[in-house]
Formats: C-alpha cells, structure tokens, sequence
C-alpha cells in the first residue's frame, strides 16, 4: 500500500481516491504546482490534506469563509491532526499566539483568509512557519473574469516571491475555461499538473419547470421523494413564505438565512443535519461546507444569476451516489427580474457615492479616520435609518471592495472570550458554594494562560468536552460566572462587520474604475443570458449544457434529465431523418463498420432513433446488417 493511500485509510476510513485525487497528490509530492477542477462534493480537501501529512511542514490553507475554515478545523481535530485558522475579527494577541503555537508545534494545518496575507505579523511570522505546500480553495475567487471575483484574492501571488519553491494547489468547482487560464496566470502556477473531473453527476437528474405557482409543485416533489431536501430561494422573505406554506400542507419545513441569529441558524442546521427537520427553505447562505451526502432533491424557486452559482448549490443533492433530483421551477416573472437586475447590479456612481458617505454617517467616521479597523454593521438598522433600498446597498458595497475601498462581510466570528476579575480567594470559595461552578472555573484556569490579565478567546465545545457536560449548560454556567462577578463573559458574536483597508475619504473624492465596471456589467449579462438559456433550452440534455459551459465537451447524454426522457417520447422528425440517414450513409461509404460502435459514430444521436432510420434503409435494401453485426452499403 503506498504511503497516500495509507494515510487515506488511516484517517479518512476510505481504500481508494476518487477519480484526480491521486493524480494531483502525486504531482505535490513531486514538488509541482497543480489546479484541480473538481465538482461540488467531488473531495477537493483532500487533495492537499493527504499530501500534507506525509509531507513534513506545514500546508497553508488560504480560503474566503470563515464556517468552512471552522469546519475544517474541527474535522481535523476530531481526527487528532493539529489545526489552526486565522480569520477576520481576531485580535493581535490572538493572531499572535496562533501564529506562536503553529511555528513551534506540531501543526500540520494553518487556515488563512487572504485579507490575512498580507498583515505584518503574518509576514513577521511566515519565513518560520515551514510551509511546504500552499492550498488556494474557492480559486476561482482571484480571477476578475469570475463570478465570485475577491480582490484580497490576488495578494495570494506575492506568497510565490516569499516561498519560491513551494507548490501551490489551486482548487474550485466552477470555473470556466478563461477563469481557468486566469487562476493560472494570477497565480504564477509554473507547468502545473492540470486536472478536471467529469462535471457529469450520472446519478443526478436536472429538471426545470414553468410554473404559475410553486408551492404545489413542490409539495409533488417533496411527496414522490422522500429523504432530506433543500429548497433555495432568491430573498429571505420568500424562505420565511414558502416554509408556512409547506407547513401549512403538513410537510415539516424550515427557513434558513443571514439574518436569523446565530444560535438560531446552528439549531435549524443541526435538526437539518440530523434529519429531525428533512426540509430547509433557504437563501444561499445555507450549504457551503455542509457535507451531508443524502440530501436527496434540490429545488430552487426562482432562476439563479449564473450557472455557477447553480450548479454548486444543485450538486449539494446526491452526494452518496444514490439516485437524486435538482429541480428549477420559474415563473416568466422570474425572468423579467433577473434582467430588470443587470442596472440594480451596477449603480450609478452617484448611487455609490451616496452609500458610502451614508456608511460614514452610520459609523459617525470623520474623514481620514477608521484605516485597519472593523465595525459592527447592523444591515436591517443601516436600511432603515437611511430610506436606501436594500438591493442597492448590497450591490454598491460590492462595487466599493471590488474597488479596494472597504470589505463587507457579512458574518465575521468573533469567539466567545472571558478574563477571570474576582480574587483568587473568591474563586476558590467557589468549591463549597457552587461546585458545578467550580469545576467549569477551574478547567478554564488550567486551559486558558493569561486569562487573568485580559481578555481571552475559548471554545465552548472544548469546555463542555473537558467537564463532560452539555454546551448549553457550558453557556448557562459562564453566564452565571459573569452574574457573580467571577468572570467577564463576552458571548461569542456572529454578525456583519465592515473593514477599512484605507482611510475613510470624502464621498465626493471616491473614484470607481467605470472601465472595470463596464467589463463586469458585459460579463454578468453573458452569465445570465447563459443561466436564461439553460432554463429556456428544451432540446439539449442539460448535464451536457452545465459541462460544455466549463469546458468539459467530452459529457455524453445523460438520459435521467427532463429533456433526455422527452426526447425518447419525441417521434423522429423527416428532417432529423435526413440527417442521420445523411451521417449514417457517409460514413458507410468509407467502409463497412460494426453495428456496436455505430452510437459512437453519430455522437449526439438517441440511439433509438439512430435505429430507427437503420431498420428504414435496411427495409429498403440500401444498408445490410449481417449476422456478425457487420453494417454494409448494398
């Protein structure tokens, strides 16, 4: 057994990679950089974390959200692999001791967000950190051709001058052939090993729908197939409505999105998860490193903006391998949106102006101020104590970070922190009045050093983990600490934040790139015209719509999807007769050829109807078929 798929065994219970993996792990271990262009759900984690622990350093993670890298973590840890993440909303001191404790232990993990990248203290810290292999996830990010374009993203390549000799993996689900070429190119990949899986999902059947009314629809759906679901809508007003609705018909549902409060979002995610709630009506806020494999339809309810977007959130259906339906039901209204959207998307600069010297407002930021600092930003308080419509808020503070002129983001984790402030002699006494108490207090004092002189982060999981007890009553304890005057117990905090990368200017000095913006706007018409076409396309089998669009023409019909099962209804049309009969015939007067590579031959044609003109030219003695399934000109 070789020594990846050792690993593999040993720590992920799997015998075999999936089809790439092992292929792009090789070319890591051989020092070579390498872009990996796997599927939603296709394994692209462990691609660099196989590689990483039989390599002997450390593997930087840079990735963009912030759930995921938690999850990363945690996963890694439940696997006894030391891990680390440093992510917005940290302290120095935090950041400090992180960056500490990964250069001089055992960390085999470091998760980075790109806006870390370029700190001080992370550069201070990075030449003794021994990395040994870089992971760039979500790759797609760095490119300007992208949906999901970040400008952070791009401080990534300066690595390559820092760590010339490192090997740079770069991941993503989506991208296109021109962003494919960009990641390498921003990236500085040097003759990287370039692999794609098939963007075909066999077990997968797409479907799309013109409907007047949703609901009953999807109470069809629901109905004919049992097992956990997904439904993504466009705005969480429509999540909170279609989840009575569904309700209302007796299908247990509930409604997910950015807005609700943390406690609230973990809760519904967990009863998701655990198949206590089968159904999430949700924005896309819901999903991203969710790994639960037998989700078994996806619906969305309303037409997404790109087909990138969509084929991420539809692949999270059937990832067990099992049989499984990603279904889009629009109405013509629907379409008239998303056009009416292209101008929402791209305010004037008046507009952008006008938000931006609101922000200042709201943050009562003088000119000049506000460089390297985040701010809470209440997103519902903000919209209402300005009279600015919700839409143009979250498309001009796009514009403003794409521009570099501030980040928006909208859930930045801050972790729960505590600072012991009674004598030592009152935390004591705590033995005999409040034992419970006093175990909690004492397992905080021999986990957490300096938690006498300020502030500190600490996991409430690994505290409940520690004292045996569940994590609510963890919160009920700290909380009760805090009432005594123990402890000083700052919550963890889970809400929107805004970042100053340069000082706050005046409104009317703010410039926006117009040439940039034109080339985003003309991009973002092409991808909706795409995702239009794709849903308007009746004939076309649509898992070879989804492929051809990132590159992958070699996706044959996938005959589960709802125009492969029409077409085997339609009748063979007198011109669609012609031209197999044409193609046929041609290639027949090259020389004979063997009945079983005849669909092969006439790539694109429905069997069944590739026999059909078969049996007609036999009948009329133009073509013999003979006994050792020869096919002949007469």
């Amino acid at each position: 057994m070789s020594q990846p798929h050792a690993i593999l065994k040993k720590y992920w219970g799997y015998q075999e990679f999936r089809p790439g993996q092992l292929a792009i792990i090789e070319a890591i271990l051989k020092g070579k950089d390498a872009l990996a262009i796997l599927p939603t759900g296709g394994g692209k984690s462990i691609c660099y974390q196989v590689p990483a622990l039989q390599l002997s350093g450390i593997c930087l993670v840079v990735s963009p959200l912030i759930a995921l890298m938690k999850d990363q973590v945690e996963n890694l840890r439940s696997k006894q692999i030391t891990a680390y993440a440093l992510y917005s909303g940290m302290s120095r001191k935090e950041v400090i001791n992180t960056l500490q404790v990964a250069s001089t232990s055992n960390c085999k993990f470091l998760y980075v967000s790109p806006e870390r990248l370029e700190s001080d203290l992370f550069q201070e810290y990075l030449p003794g950190l021994n990395v040994q292999l870089i992971a760039v996830d979500e790759a797609h990010c760095i490119s300007q051709w992208g949906y999901d374009f970040r400008p952070p993203y791009l401080r990534i390549a300066q690595l390559r001058e820092e760590l010339p000799d490192v090997p740079i993996l770069a991941l993503t689900a989506s991208a296109t052939p021109l962003v494919q070429e960009d990641i390498v190119n921003k990236l500085q990949l040097q003759n990287p090993e370039w692999v794609k899986q098939s963007f075909a999902r066999p077990n997968l059947s797409y479907s799309v729908f013109d409907v007047e009314i949703a609901i009953p629809k999807i109470c069809t759906i629901l109905n004919q197939v049992k097992g956990s679901s997904i439904i993504y809508c466009r705005t969480r007003k429509r999540t909170q409505e279609i989840s009575s609705l569904l309700q209302a018909q007796g299908i247990e549902a509930s409604f997910y999105h950015a807005g609700l409060e943390a406690s609230t979002r973990q809760k519904r995610q967990a009863a998701w998860k655990n198949n206590q709630s089968p159904v999430m009506v949700c924005t896309n806020a819901f999903g991203m490193g969710i790994d639960k494999p037998d989700v078994r339809t996806v619906i969305h309810v309303g037409i997404p903006d790109c087909l990138e977007n969509y084929y991420q959130e539809a692949g999270r259906a059937g990832r067990d391998g099992n049989k499984s339906y990603a279904v889009l039901l629009f109405t013509s209204r629907d379409k008239e949106e998303l056009l009416e959207s292209i101008t929402e998307r791209f305010p004037s600069l008046a507009s952008i102006r006008e938000v931006y010297q609101s922000i200042a407002n709201y943050l009562q930021l003088p000119v000049g101020s506000g460089e390297g600092q985040y701010f809470d930003f209440d997103w519902t308080a903000f919209i209402h104590r300005f009279k600015l419509p919700a839409p143009l808020v979250l498309h001009a503070l796009k514009i403003l970070e794409q521009e570099g002129w501030l980040d928006y983001n909208e859930a930045v984790f801050l972790p729960p922190r505590i600072q012991f402030i009674a004598p030592r002699m009152i935390i004591e006494s705590l033995e005999q009045e409040y034992p419970d108490l006093d175990v909690l207090s004492k397992a905080l004092l021999r986990t957490y050093s300096g938690i006498y002189d300020q502030p500190v982060s600490i996991s409430e999981k690994q505290l409940a983990f520690l004292v045996k007890a569940p994590l609510e009553e963890i919160k009920a304890q700290l909380q009760a600490l805090e009432e005594l005057s123990i402890i000083a117990y700052h919550p963890q905090k889970e809400q929107p934040q805004l970042f100053f990368p340069v000082p706050r200017i005046r409104a009317e000095e703010l410039v926006i790139n117009q040439a940039n913006m034109r080339t985003r706007k003309k991009q973002y018409e092409e991808r909706l015209h795409t995702m239009l076409h794709y849903v308007e396309e009746l004939n076309t089998c649509r898992s070879q719509l989804i492929a051809n669009y990132f590159g992958d023409t070699s996706t044959e019909p996938c005959g589960n999807c709802d125009n492969c099962l029409q077409s085997k209804k339609k009748p063979l049309t007198a011109a669609g007769f012609e031209e197999i009969k044409t193609q046929l015939l041609g290639i027949l007067q090259k020389g004979p050829i063997q009945y079983s590579s005849l669909s092969g031959l006439l790539k694109n044609k429905k069997e069944t109807k590739v026999l059909e003109v078969l049996e007609d030219l036999q009948a009329e003695e133009i073509v013999q078929v003979k006994k050792d399934g020869t096919i002949t000109l007469r």
